[in-house]
């Protein structure tokens, strides 16, 4: 009777833990914040007094062709992710309403809690690791506008995107096949290019345990990327070989220039492993144990569209071409292996007691175990084979984090008080050192050419409290104290090294939210926050020393992003949807950009602080379900923006100009019908206008290389059940084959197919 009666206990214990850990619901509007509950692991507080937006699971798999986890963005209001090919794992930046694709630093990145934002940097090649999450395994993302919550740093300043990925509640078991092809077309480039994405996943719960497993392999040709130039003119000449096939083109100036050839057309294979394991202490205790494994080998190939009077490909050498000569660098037609291996690690305990007090403790780690890119430093057709090269390596890089939170509902739940407080760390290291090599492709690294290395971190304490202040009335108000201190910073060339001094600063950033509850249908917001983005690891120390040992290329003494931003939000409540009106606006001092210093003799061009850029815009987004007829959801956005530089000592020629990769017009929409139960189809579409990469606005052609274009792509995607485990997709990005730029061409027309299995 006695193991009757403990198997009975367990057995009612069990199924209670059940239904208290069941999959976390999507964040709740009330009242003008968001409410978010539940168990699993994720970085949102648990009330969100700022603009929230998110997409499901369901959603994602019937309106996305989603190959990367970043592709769930896709369609949210004034987001862009600067992808450019499938499995891009370093460029994919995230912009947001006043922060352009060249500043990864000014948006924060989670999955499951774990920060997967790269703040080792600020650009292109410090993008998040999209790569730790495979579409697959995704359950909702949320989306929060501005840095109006205490709990986050200076580095949510334009948005926070957090990943909440499946935790079964039953045994389940997923595998999913997908092929998309490419045709592109572009100067003397006429190739198709295809990927191929796999996965698998199982999970289940067994008594207390629940876990879940994902696999997924990608293997992908991606267009080129770069392009080998020279500007014509200068003295006839006979000399060099005689060769056609350059292609005449203009440059984002609008000069002529000519095309030689393409470059940077990465064949990548991505691996990807995330297991989950949770334990149930109590109905409401929950601790959660995150593994991810990355692993990427992609090799970069260069095409040379020049041909000598065999018909031959001409890499190096002087060329002449209708009569003028031009010298080929050895490095034009570049070449490049890179091999990365990273592990993530996460570890949370939870409580979610939903009663007076509950807490959490969570801690991760994100390392570089390996991180080497070869690169020759010969011209083809000999590197082909091996040769003299350069070896960059960046193991032992990465960060860790440390948060301790509690909430304290003083009332009870629903009562007129939440409060929420905790302690953050984060932790940045970044390691980089480059090598000359006698073999490019398997030799040893050699003598040093170049190394940085450096320290960053900021400890947090932060405070908010929601507070019922009146009937219809609520206001979130908050705190949060940093303290930011960079060290170990050195820069070393061929033969010197030279030390920076260690620094520390601390700054405090006041958080204020209020909304009304003008009717049963109207809410009212406004929410103002400050947010300081501290400067990052390669901004301070990535530089160089000159033949005196006085560094160049670099400020170890840079100051922090300081930012003032504030929105006013209207939202409307339909009949099956949401309508949202918010006015929002940012100053930002001391803005961190690449750019020359004009007020120096020689000019300086490095990263430095810009005075004060101010922006100001307009969002309007529209969701609602069965539209006119049963079945057809919408949504829709529409964001104006006006982003100036309002001063700037040491650059004047930028002051009144556009922000970098700021659009004025951003809008997206998206279609689907359901049509029944097993079929469903969508249209999509989304627009950028003109944008400009430098801060003097000097690039206005965005329709060639290295230039920044507008843009109007429309999607389509079209799913069908087959039954009750199988079902089948077919896609097409960019339908209309529209050809436009960030830097780099974008991907042309692509189609995707798709088969799926669950049980």
């Amino acid at each position: 009777m006695k193991t009757i009666s403990t198997t009975l206990a367990l057995t009612a214990l069990a199924a209670a833990v059940s239904s208290a850990f069941a999959q976390d619901a999507a964040p709740l509007k009330q009242l003008g914040t968001v409410v978010v509950t539940g168990s699993n692991p994720t970085s949102l507080p648990t009330q969100i007094p700022t603009t929230i937006e998110g997409v499901s699971r369901e959603e994602i798999a019937r309106g996305i062709n989603a190959i990367d986890a970043e592709d769930a963005l896709k369609y949210l209001p004034s987001l862009l992710v600067r992808k450019r090919y499938i499995g891009d794992y370093n460029h994919a930046v995230l912009s947001t309403r006043a922060s352009g694709t060249g500043n990864s630093a000014r948006s924060a990145v989670y999955a499951d809690g774990i920060l997967l934002s790269n703040y080792l940097g600020n650009g292109a090649t410090f993008a998040p690791r999209w790569g730790m999450v495979s579409p697959e395994e995704i359950e909702r993302v949320d989306v929060l506008y501005g840095p109006f919550s205490a709990a986050y740093g200076g580095n949510s300043v334009g948005a926070v995107v957090d990943y909440i990925t499946r935790m079964p509640t039953r045994f389940e078991a997923h595998a999913k096949f997908a092929y998309s092809r490419q045709p592109f077309q572009l100067y003397g480039t006429d190739t198709t290019y295809s990927g191929r994405q796999g996965s698998m996943s199982l999970g289940d719960r067994v008594g207390l345990w629940s876990w879940y497993l994902d696999v997924s392999r990608v293997d992908s040709e991606g267009q080129p990327l770069t392009f080998p130039t020279r500007y014509p003119g200068g003295v006839a000449s006979s000399a060099g070989t005689p060769v056609t096939g350059a292609v005449a083109g203009q440059d984002r100036t609008y000069r002529d220039w000519l095309l030689l050839g393409a470059a940077t057309q990465y064949h990548t294979v991505q691996d990807h492993v995330k297991a989950k394991l949770a334990y149930d202490f109590s109905p409401t205790l929950r601790a959660t144990y995150v593994f991810g494994w990355w692993k990427n080998e992609s090799d970069g190939r260069p095409q040379s569209y020049l041909r000598d009077g065999a018909g031959q490909p001409v890499y190096s050498g002087t060329v002449n071409f209708k009569g003028s000569a031009y010298t080929l660098a050895p490095t034009d037609f570049n070449q490049s292996n890179e091999s990365l291996q990273h592990y993530m690690h996460g570890l949370t305990v939870k409580s979610n007691t939903r009663g007076v007090f509950d807490w959490e403790v969570a801690a991760s780690l994100y390392d570089y175990d390996k991180d080497i890119l070869r690169a020759p430093t010969i011209a083809l057709p000999a590197a082909a084979d091996g040769g003299a090269g350069r070896i960059v390596n960046q193991g032992g890089t990465g960060w860790n984090t440390f948060a301790a939170k509690g909430i304290w509902r003083p009332e009870g739940q629903g009562g007129a008080h939440v409060a929420e407080f905790g302690y953050q760390r984060e932790s940045y290291k970044l390691r980089s050192i480059e090598n000359a090599t006698t073999d490019w492709l398997d030799g040893a690294p050699g003598p040093r050419n170049q190394a940085f290395r450096g320290r960053t971190g900021i400890d947090a304490l932060y405070a908010q409290d929601t507070w019922k202040f009146a009937p219809g009335w609520k206001t979130v108000l908050g705190l949060r104290y940093e303290r930011w201190h960079a060290r170990d910073g050195e820069t070393s060339n061929a033969t010197a090294t030279v030390a920076q001094g260690s620094r520390h600063e601390h700054y405090f950033s006041p958080k204020a939210a209020l909304a009304f509850q003008a009717s049963e249908d109207w809410v009212l917001k406004a929410s103002l926050g400050r947010a300081v983005r501290m400067p990052t690891v390669s901004e301070l120390y990535q530089g160089g020393i000159n033949a005196a040992g006085t560094l160049i290329n670099n400020d170890p003494n840079l100051k922090p992003e300081k930012s003032w931003t504030g929105e006013l939000t209207a939202e409307r409540k339909l009949e099956t949807g949401l309508l949202r009106v918010t006015a929002f606006g940012e100053r930002t001092r001391d803005a961190l950009y690449s750019q020359t210093n004009v007020l120096v003799t020689p000019n300086v061009t490095n990263v430095q602080n810009v005075d004060r850029i101010n922006t100001s815009g307009l969002e309007l987004a529209y969701a609602a379900t069965d539209v006119g007829i049963a079945g057809l959801d919408l949504n829709a956005s529409s964001t104006w923006t006006d982003s100036k530089i309002d001063r700037n000592d040491k650059f004047p020629a930028s002051v009144g100009k556009w922000q970098p990769r700021i659009p004025q017009w951003r809008a997206t929409g998206q279609a689907t019908w359901r049509v029944n139960d097993r079929l469903a189809a969508t249209l999509a579409a989304r627009y950028s206008g003109r944008q400009y990469s430098t801060l003097d606005n000097s690039d206005p052609n965005g329709f060639a290389y290295q230039g920044a274009s507008k843009y109007f792509t429309a999607d389509a995607r079209l799913t069908w059940k087959i039954d009750r485990q199988w079902s089948v997709a077919l896609g097409i990005d960019n339908l209309n084959n529209y050809k436009y730029w960030n830097f780099h061409p974008y991907p042309q027309r692509t189609y995707v197919a798709e088969l799926k299995f669950d049980l």
